[in-house]
């Protein structure tokens, strides 16, 4: 509970009784940055007191004005930084890279246009440059399109994914790579394209929250419809997490007999939503923070496996059970390493050193467990396959079983990922596809549920995006409603119903700006989603239904 004696401020009342310009430091740390850069740039002082702070000034006004471009101007000072979102954390760090001022670095950054609008990227782009400018190397690993447009060398790797991926497939200008027969080359030419639905799907089933008031949303009233894909977005900061995260998530848990934790303010809920008997949250949380766990165990195409291998005629001679070629328990993992397949070495005064193990090599298995083959592979390459490689594998000798388990990785995009690969070491949007995997593999219950995905093409080239949308297809002919806060124009443009929040972040948020189907929402002039939208969507066609 917040704090009797301070209100939740943090300083005893003493240091409040300090004041410049009628305000305490208190009240400038819960001012939006950008009332405080207006705050300080008109602030008043005696000739003492310029001379006094003359030098300060200059510095907060110039580290204001660095978050300012960065697009973080809703943003207060004292804002807890574990509530912040990968993406703002990111521009944190390149606004102190500004404020430092530094020359003949090198800035490698790792999409920073995460949770970005498009008009936000605008802004980042014109910081990279400025970067740039002073003397800078910028290289930045990115999917964006007008970062690449803005870059002036590029890099495309490829051509596709995983083992059938690390060859350089083109490099230079822009232009360049529009001419280069790589996957980026083609979605950026149009040679391929990622097709706008024939008709938008319209339904008689409805979520309508009342009086949604969390943060920085106005109370206002939203609906959204089930049984089709819903599109929650608008520029950073403009309430969709406040919104979906806040209030429809825990609300609707609520409703459908599960529990977690207590919604955000609202007046009321009410629509044709019975037949939802379950919500699911699909975040990039890892799927498991132990070294133990991997794809394999978490969509449970393990058991399969290890099933199979207790069936080959060396195990059934020496007595072998499943347990045996599993490296979470006692029996067939290597006792040195405890299936870890490697050591760690605790280093008193330094960081720890991590070794391979030298009993198993790696292998994470004892040497008479790898003696039992299946097709002339042991337990442990078949872990070093990657999902594509043993989807072909099992496929070439009648595993029907284990690839229909393996088959959702592969559909959501991930064909590149090894079976055993540790799920430490997976981005948050891998791990958020993966888990979208294991909805698909047992989605077929018949019991229908609303999914919600947060900012899933993070991390996503255009050839992805297109997997990722026909995974969302297969829920929804399944009878499930997916709704996605998303920035991403080319999600955006296929969804059935898009909910447009803003018209700015912060305060001059929480607003919704516009609400319908992408041809109805290019129609809005105060939306800067319709904006980016036009260029997207084909002029003239009608696709309504």
């Amino acid at each position: 509970t917040r704090c009797t004696e301070c209100g939740g401020r943090r300083l005893r009342k003493e240091a409040n009784y300090v004041k410049v310009n009628g305000k305490t430091i208190s009240d400038l740390v819960e001012m939006p940055l950008h009332r405080l850069a207006e705050f300080f740039s008109t602030i008043e002082l005696t000739e003492y007191e310029q001379k006094v702070a003359g030098r300060l000034l200059k510095e907060i006004n110039n580290r204001l004005l660095f978050l300012s471009n960065v697009g973080l101007e809703y943003l207060m000072l004292n804002r807890k930084s574990n509530s912040l979102s990968g993406g703002e954390s990111q521009r944190i760090n390149l606004a102190t890279s500004l404020g430092s001022s530094l020359v003949g670095s090198m800035y490698i950054l790792d999409e920073p246009s995460i949770g970005l609008h498009p008009r936000d990227t605008e802004k980042l782009i014109s910081v990279l440059k400025s970067l740039r400018d002073l003397g800078n190397t910028v290289i930045v690993v990115e999917h964006d399109e007008d970062i690449m447009k803005a870059a002036d060398a590029i890099i495309d790797i490829g051509p596709e994914a995983g083992t059938q991926g690390g060859h350089v497939v083109a490099a230079g200008s822009f232009k360049d790579i529009l001419k280069a027969s790589s996957l980026t080359g083609d979605y950026l030419s149009e040679r391929k394209q990622i097709e706008v639905p024939e008709k938008r799907r319209t339904s008689k089933n409805y979520i309508h929250i009342q009086g949604a008031r969390e943060n920085n949303l106005k109370n206002i009233d939203v609906t959204f419809p089930l049984d089709m894909l819903t599109v929650v977005t608008g520029v950073s900061g403009s309430g969709k997490s406040s919104l979906v995260k806040k209030i429809l998530y825990p609300v609707i848990l609520k409703e459908t007999g599960g529990y977690g934790e207590k919604a955000g303010k609202y007046t009321k809920v009410e629509g044709k939503y019975s037949v939802l008997k379950a919500v699911e949250f699909v975040n990039q949380n890892p799927i498991g923070r132990s070294s133990r766990s991997n794809p394999v165990t978490y969509i449970k195409a393990y058991d399969d496996i290890r099933a199979l291998f207790t069936s080959q005629k060396l195990s059934k001679m020496r007595g072998y059970q499943p347990k045996h070629f599993s490296f979470n328990v006692d029996g067939g993992r290597c006792e040195t390493c405890k299936g870890e397949g490697e050591v760690t070495i605790e280093m008193q005064f330094m960081a720890d050193v991590v070794l391979p193990c030298e009993t198993c090599k790696g292998k994470r298995f004892k040497k008479e467990i790898l003696e039992v083959a299946f097709e002339g592979k042991n337990i442990n390459d078949v872990l070093n396959l990657t999902i594509d490689d043993a989807i072909a594998f099992f496929g070439a000798h009648k595993q029907k079983k284990i690839i229909n388990k393996l088959q959702p990785l592969q559909d959501v995009g991930l064909g590149y990922v090894t079976l055993g690969q540790s799920s430490s070491t997976l981005s948050g949007g891998e791990a958020q596809r993966i888990k979208l995997a294991s909805f698909l593999s047992k989605g077929s219950n018949g019991e229908k549920a609303l999914f919600i995905f947060d900012e899933p093409t993070t991390g996503l080239h255009f050839h992805d995006i297109q997997k990722l949308l026909k995974s969302f297809n297969a829920l929804i002919s399944k009878g499930h409603s997916v709704v996605v806060v998303e920035h991403n124009l080319e999600l955006i443009k296929c969804a059935d119903h898009i909910i447009d929040l803003g018209p700015e972040g912060g305060e001059k948020g929480g607003q919704v700006v516009a609400e319908g189907t992408p041809e109805e929402i290019i129609k809005n002039e105060k939306s800067f989603t319709a904006q980016y939208l036009r260029e997207k969507l084909p002029l003239g066609v009608d696709h309504l239904s």
